[in-house]
């Protein structure tokens, strides 16, 4: 029976989910009488999206923005998106919020440095994941994914090759890919790592945890990379590790034999549902919670222009 919780810290909302959640929500508040659209899911969380469409009715759209009447509001999601979808939106006339990850915005900005200085470039990142699909329009790219793909790929001049990185890769499998390009093009250029500090903390934090626990459970969704990546990194640690969106998807069979549970949670899961997880196991006997403190962050991202006034 599990005798005892440990909960990693940092885990939950990094620095960008923050601003994209207070972004839709303050939109609300400064235009209370108007539609707020949101392209895509604001993050990669169903209980924030949820939340947001049961508390104030915001719209999410898929992929077709022609859908949203012209003139309305629509917010570009935390993951980016394409030059083009800006270009559509600006056509329709819709006036935009644009709540992307100042990190992820980093990267677009050095696609397009690359790009002007006549670069072909490498994007290290999951095929159709929409912060991958977002940096794509930026500039012309090869998107690879495993080493062997690294090891795969036909390049026009090795000797005038750049790479960047979805930021919400393991740093593990990405170093792997990067070993791979770097022993095939030893020329080719990066100007620093492109993987979030959020992302890198919590799996630092994981791997920690892995080491006192019989079992880790990460609270996140299926479409949610960094929360993948979590599970990913504990079983690297050789420790059992499920991803849960909520505590009703907990196996029974999971537990059999584990008395200590690692639980820690993506960077757009809610504290709420690390919560339920912690009084699911409560209400099977004695229990004591522990936090394992890896790493304080303090890092903060300002709102977009349109929303700065909201918070002066």
């Amino acid at each position: 029976m599990v005798s005892k919780v440990i909960l990693a810290q940092p885990r939950g909302f990094c620095a960008g989910v923050h601003m994209a959640i207070e972004t839709v929500k303050l939109a609300h508040e400064k235009y209370p009488d108007e539609t707020i659209y949101v392209n895509h899911q604001i993050v990669h969380n169903k209980r924030v999206v949820d939340n947001l469409i049961n508390e104030f009715g915001t719209i999410f759209v898929k992929e077709n923005i022609s859908e949203i009447p012209d003139g309305s509001i629509i917010i570009m999601s935390a993951h980016g998106v394409s030059p083009q979808l800006y270009r559509q939106a600006k056509d329709q006339k819709l006036r935009i919020i644009d709540a992307t990850c100042p990190l992820v915005d980093k990267v677009h900005k050095k696609a397009i440095k690359y790009h002007n200085k006549g670069y072909e470039i490498i994007l290290i990142g999951h095929k159709g994941h929409q912060e991958v699909i977002g940096t794509q329009g930026y500039a012309p790219m090869h998107i690879v994914g495993t080493s062997a793909e690294a090891d795969a790929l036909c390049v026009k001049n090795p000797n005038k090759l750049a790479y960047i990185t979805q930021t919400t890769l393991s740093k593990d499998d990405t170093q792997s890919v990067v070993d791979t390009l770097l022993r095939r093009f030893p020329n080719i250029t990066n100007s620093r790592d492109d993987i979030c500090y959020a992302t890198t903390n919590r799996q630092a934090a994981v791997k920690a945890l892995s080491e006192q626990v019989d079992l880790v459970l990460v609270a996140g969704e299926n479409n949610s990379s960094n929360s993948n990546r979590l599970v990913e990194t504990a079983i690297s640690m050789g420790t059992p590790s499920h991803l849960i969106s909520s505590h009703d998807e907990i196996d029974p069979a999971w537990l059999i034999g584990v008395k200590t549970v690692g639980i820690t949670s993506g960077a757009s899961t809610p504290e709420e549902i690390v919560e339920g997880v912690i009084e699911y196991f409560k209400t099977q006997g004695e229990l004591s919670v522990d936090i394992l403190n890896f790493k304080e962050e303090n890092v903060t991202f300002k709102l977009p222009k349109a929303l700065e006034d909201m918070n002066a």
